[in-house]
């Protein structure tokens, strides 16, 4: 698909600086993504936590480790949730015309991407996933999905009450 942006979304980085189990599932997806839109830049997006070095980095590292070139890596190292991470993506698409963001996540959280992205006005297409839950057991699995039920219409209110501003700072910033 052309005019394309890959976007990566973080989780949690372990103290001796590797990902968590949730962080690697995204960078493969990435992976995956970086293969099928070889000409696609790639937004690593998460900022860093309590220990360790920042999500971004860590995706940064080991996609390049992996053979992606670092000409199509941009970092997003100040996001530190997923709103902040889709104003970040909604930025970055519109800074490069109004690309389509392939979304690179689990399964569980991209119906809330998507669903933000949208009403902000990016359109957006789910990156590879892995079948089923994507290897995490049944009550990881549960209690991400209660957390998006309660995510999504408290980040949605937030994008909406929000949405004015932030499209107008965001064409001031491309234009």
């Amino acid at each position: 698909m052309s005019g394309s942006a890959i976007v990566i979304f973080g989780a949690a980085v372990r103290s001796d600086g590797q990902p968590s189990p949730t962080l690697a599932r995204r960078i493969d997806y990435g992976l995956q993504a970086a293969a099928l839109w070889p000409e696609a830049p790639i937004l690593c997006s998460g900022a860093a936590g309590r220990i360790g070095p920042s999500e971004a980095s860590v995706m940064a590292r080991i996609l390049a480790a992996r053979g992606v070139s670092e000409a199509r890596l941009v970092l997003d190292e100040a996001s530190r949730d997923t709103l902040q991470s889709v104003v970040a993506a909604a930025r970055f698409a519109r800074a490069r015309g109004g690309v389509h963001c392939v979304i690179c996540s689990d399964r569980y959280h991209q119906p809330r991407i998507r669903l933000l992205l949208g009403a902000l006005g990016v359109a957006t297409a789910p990156g590879p996933l892995t079948p089923g839950r994507g290897g995490t057991s049944v009550r990881h699995w549960a209690r991400m999905r209660l957390r998006e039920g309660v995510a999504i219409p408290y980040d949605l209110v937030l994008v909406l009450a929000k949405r004015r501003s932030l499209l107008a700072e965001m064409a001031a910033e491309a234009g």
